[in-house]
């Protein structure tokens, strides 16, 4: 891998790794659907004169339906789920929680699309599964303010993101990145609008909101989205979704260092072997001959 595309993927990683945190801090005075409005919102203003620059804007007129479906199953549902969770569960946790997104896309290509999957990634997705019940299993508590709720949301995020990944396969193979990306982005806030305006907060946030919300938007969605699609086009998908593998790295060093989240050996455990389940599913690890 070039010097370049290197750095952009430790880039990406700190990036979507930082995401959480910045959810953390803002959720408390916006609320999870207010903050995930802003969020959608402001990276589709962000993405918007880039696709009307690069003359994007009539493919995805031409897509605007596969888009909007996008749109809700890649940023809208799971946003707010994650949005809800970290009301009450650390960045680091988040993190970890979402690095099997690239299993949940395998189960899913081999339900609905009917992807062949070799051994060594069906052993890979119930690895994966594994290290989920690893991670939550001293935080499953139901009882009156419980967090058990909050790892439902937070675990169910990853499958909304499997489900779009082969929509986007069946439905926009083909179709440029970056109207991908602008499209979703609008499509997501439409939805999003008329539940944002009924729970808007009824108290003005704080500066450290609005900071951390903007910074989520344009940095950790906007430009990410760019990031992601420039190393697609580098080096290939499987290069590009690597960066699973390294967001929870920075995920639970941004909590830790600037949240004091403690890393629990159950968030430890639980990453391991994810990650090890997440490398067989994507046949990075393969049996040498």
């Amino acid at each position: 891998m070039r010097q370049r595309n290197l750095l952009d993927l430790l880039l990406l990683a700190a990036v979507w790794g930082g995401s959480f945190l910045f959810m953390r801090v803002a959720v408390a005075d916006f609320g999870p659907v207010a903050l995930i409005e802003l969020r959608v919102g402001l990276a589709a203003l962000f993405l918007l004169p880039a696709a009307l620059w690069r003359g994007k804007l009539p493919l995805i007129a031409q897509h605007w339906k596969a888009l909007l479906m996008v749109g809700m199953l890649n940023a809208a549902l799971p946003f707010l789920l994650y949005a809800y969770a970290a009301q009450s569960l650390g960045a680091g946790f988040l993190s970890v929680a979402n690095a099997v997104t690239p299993v949940w896309g395998a189960v899913i290509g081999w339900l609905w699309l009917k992807d062949r999957l070799a051994w060594t990634r069906s052993l890979g997705l119930m690895i994966g599964v594994v290290g989920i019940v690893v991670l939550v299993w001293d935080k499953l508590n139901f009882s009156d303010g419980g967090t058990g709720p909050a790892v439902l949301a937070a675990v169910s995020a990853p499958v909304f993101y499997g489900i779009a990944a082969n929509w986007t396969k069946r439905f926009l193979s083909g179709v440029d990145p970056l109207a991908n990306a602008t499209g979703s982005m609008v499509g997501a806030s439409i939805v999003l609008l008329p539940l944002a305006i009924a729970f808007w907060p009824e108290t003005p946030a704080s500066a450290q909101a609005w900071i951390s919300t903007i910074l989520l938007a344009v940095v950790c969605t906007g430009a990410a989205y760019i990031i992601f699609f420039r190393l697609i086009a580098n080096v290939g998908p499987t290069g590009a979704v690597s960066v699973t593998f390294l967001v929870p790295i920075f995920g639970v060093m941004w909590g830790a260092w600037l949240l004091d989240e403690r890393i629990t050996p159950s968030i430890a455990a639980g990453a391991v072997i994810i990650l090890i389940g997440t490398a067989l599913a994507l046949g990075l690890l393969k049996r040498r001959a």
